[in-house]
């Protein structure tokens, strides 16, 4: 700016001289090399200004361009923090999902354990009756009596008409030496109970020392446990139950049927401690 005031001035005397006419021709050429290098001065400022503007015009693109390029980063820091917010999400889903997975393998592998617990009961209880079976087999095979599985527990059944006389509790000679195999082989089996139960037909009696079927059937339990107690079976391992003509296996409408229905069954009593909700049975007991 100074340059050019100065190439003003310089301009201005050099007219003013001019029209004087009163200039030597060394001070109009020392004007005129002065207004020349001012010239040049302006030139190299003009060359000078063109090129900080240029520079200018470079650096405001530049700083256009990293705007644009600070717009995009900023874009991918969104679109970066979009994908970690769902794939945190997605991995705390994972999270969930896979506790629940534990969860669910827990508790199949509990109902498993558990399933594998039955069916070792339920294979030991069929090991437990074929083995009753072979304990029997030769009184089986000589019709003295049967195995069989009645609701659900394990039941020995003598025919009384075997056992005993009409109308009596009095063990007959057979009756005594089949009672006895029987009560030898209950003695066999360890840690079991056994319960005989007496039963008849529906044929009333009514005699002095038995009023009802009840006191018969009664009495021939307890002469059956009697019986198996003097073979050797311990006493604190069985007893007697009486259930009269009140549980008929058969219509009592014919002598075959009412021959079935007069019956000795001894039951293997099964042992609670096995069953199932045993243990909540007993912590419940204790609370009382």
């Amino acid at each position: 700016m100074r340059a050019l005031l100065r190439l003003a001035v310089v301009q201005i005397s050099f007219v003013m001289v001019a029209v004087s006419g009163c200039v030597s021709q060394k001070q109009y050429d020392a004007l005129m090399g002065e207004r020349n290098g001012l010239d040049a001065t302006l030139t190299e400022k003009n060359a000078a200004l063109a090129e900080a503007e240029k520079k200018q015009t470079a650096s405001q693109r530049k700083i256009t361009d990293l705007e644009a390029a600070l717009a995009d980063e900023k874009d991918r820091v969104k679109d970066l923090n979009a994908r970690i917010d769902k794939q945190s999400a997605d991995l705390a889903a994972i999270t969930r999902d896979k506790s629940k997975l534990q969860s669910s393998v827990e508790d199949m592998t509990r109902a498993l354990a558990e399933l594998e617990k039955r069916r070792a009961e339920a294979e030991a209880r069929i090991a437990e009756f074929k083995s009753l079976i072979s304990r029997f087999r030769a009184l089986i095979d000589a019709g003295k009596l049967k195995v069989k599985i009645v609701e659900g527990r394990m039941v020995v059944v003598l025919a009384t008409d075997i056992l005993f006389g009409s109308g009596s509790a009095s063990l007959s000679k057979d009756g005594k030496t089949a009672v006895a195999e029987v009560g030898q082989v209950l003695a066999s089996i360890p840690r079991r109970s056994f319960q005989v139960e007496g039963h008849t037909d529906n044929v009333p009696i009514a005699s002095q020392q038995y009023p009802s079927n009840w006191e018969l059937a009664a009495a021939r339990a307890i002469t059956v446990l009697k019986a198996m107690v003097d073979a050797g079976l311990p006493g604190d391992r069985i007893s007697a139950a009486s259930f009269g003509d009140t549980r008929p296996v058969a219509s009592n409408d014919s002598k075959e049927t009412k021959a079935q229905n007069r019956r000795i069954e001894i039951i293997i009593v099964p042992d609670l401690s096995q069953l199932p909700g045993f243990e909540e049975l007993k912590a419940l007991d204790a609370k009382q």
